[in-house]
């Protein structure tokens, strides 16, 4: 390789003379994320994490961490022949993720534990074990990718193929883990990703998703919360918009924002889960268009777009967000308020939930850039909510309950 030339990963050296650390959850996009700088020549080290105790979910199918998924690891490692290591991180995992998990579901809202993993855990925790190692990279198997900008730095935009795209999740990754992160899989579709692991003889090629909560075996949350906060497992009134009791929960944690089924009310038209109140432990419902909002409130935003953020946001920063991991982008505004930021949505969107990520991208669809985000804090409409094609006066305690 001539010198100055860069590899593979956009990194100086030859591959043979480049150590990268694979983060290997034992599943088959890891596993030919290893394989496949492998193949290419680089020193290769996986590391695996154990996050939780395993026990219960080591032979339930889509359970990611888990028991299973460690022995995998070991054996894709020994299969293409790269060193590999178990690291014990369940009790800064249990801090880190499942603490603020069980504290965010008993405040009301709808929290993305893998977006905290990804923000505390791996791009934290594992990113700096990695340097420790004399590693040049960390390479995970996300479904995201990242090019290197005109100043030398780089931007996290989606995958190529979008059903599988990862950025909702990675919103919260700095521009420093930025430059040391690679994701080799950003534009490959699952199909390639299985037919590799299938040219390369893993055992994991056909290997089931993880499709559950990887700290939740049973698939039942509220047992954790329960043990947790048992707080939020109190029983309270269901309410509507104008704060008329209509029925009984046994905890909000079992409620989310936008929830229709499992009420346990009747009621002659279709009612929805508008807000939850943790203070008054209320579950409040409404109409569909009660769910509409407009304005959203953010807390711990994180910028990678051009400039700083607050240089560059003048009267308002024109883009594209996405509020849940399977929603599309939809275009908005995001602002500078009272000390901290607030999106408009141009058409506005239903079941925006606290504890959800707001992210920011630079385009509707493709391979967009991801610009930053941040965590709903609140969110609230423009217009009182509209029954029968006429607007209705919004009860004073409507307004209070949806802000």
């Amino acid at each position: 390789m001539t010198p100055g030339m860069r590899n593979s990963l956009d990194l100086e050296g030859r591959p043979q003379d480049t150590r990268i650390v694979v983060a290997m959850s034992g599943g088959v996009d890891s596993s030919v994320t290893a394989a496949l700088l492998k193949s290419e020549g680089y020193d290769v080290v996986g590391i695996t994490l154990q996050l939780y105790d395993h026990g219960a979910a080591t032979h339930r199918k889509g359970a990611c961490c888990a028991g299973r998924d460690i022995h995998d690891a070991r054996n894709v490692a020994e299969r293409i022949g790269i060193p590999h290591y178990v690291l014990d991180y369940e009790s800064r995992f249990r801090e880190s993720v499942i603490d603020n998990f069980a504290d965010s579901y008993a405040l009301g809202e709808t929290p993305v534990p893998c977006i905290e993993c990804n923000r505390s855990i791996k791009f934290r925790d594992l990113l700096a074990t990695a340097r420790e190692l004399g590693a040049q990279a960390l390479a995970t198997g996300h479904y995201v990718a990242s090019r290197r900008l005109a100043d030398g730095s780089r931007a996290l935009v989606c995958a190529a193929d979008a059903d599988r795209d990862q950025s909702y999740f990675l919103f919260a990754t700095t521009r420093e883990q930025l430059d040391y992160l690679r994701f080799p899989l950003g534009d490959m579709t699952k199909p390639q990703t299985r037919e590799l692991a299938r040219r390369f003889g893993l055992e994991v090629a056909e290997k089931q998703d993880s499709q559950d909560i990887c700290f939740v075996p049973t698939g039942r949350y509220t047992d954790i919360i329960g043990r947790l906060k048992p707080g939020a497992i109190e029983p309270g009134d269901i309410v509507d918009l104008e704060g008329r009791t209509i029925g009984r929960h046994q905890g909000i944690v079992h409620f989310t924002v936008g929830q229709r089924k499992g009420l346990g009310i009747a009621a002659g038209a279709p009612l929805y889960v508008v807000k939850l109140d943790a203070v008054s432990r209320r579950v409040v419902v409404g109409p569909r268009e009660a769910l509409r909002m407009d304005r959203i409130l953010l807390r711990d935003v994180n910028w990678i777009g051009d400039g700083a953020l607050d240089r560059v946001i003048g009267d308002g920063i024109e883009m594209f967000v996405r509020v849940r991991s399977t929603r599309a982008p939809q275009p908005a505004w995001l602002r500078a308020v009272d000390g901290g930021y607030e999106v408009e949505l141009v058409a506005g969107e239903e079941g925006v939930s606290p504890g959800q990520a707001c992210v920011f991208y630079d385009a509707p669809a493709g391979q967009a850039r991801v610009l930053g985000g941040g965590f709903i804090k609140s969110a609230t409409a423009r217009h009182p909510v509209t029954r029968g094609g006429a607007q209705e006066k919004a009860a004073p305690l409507a307004e209070v309950m949806r802000t």
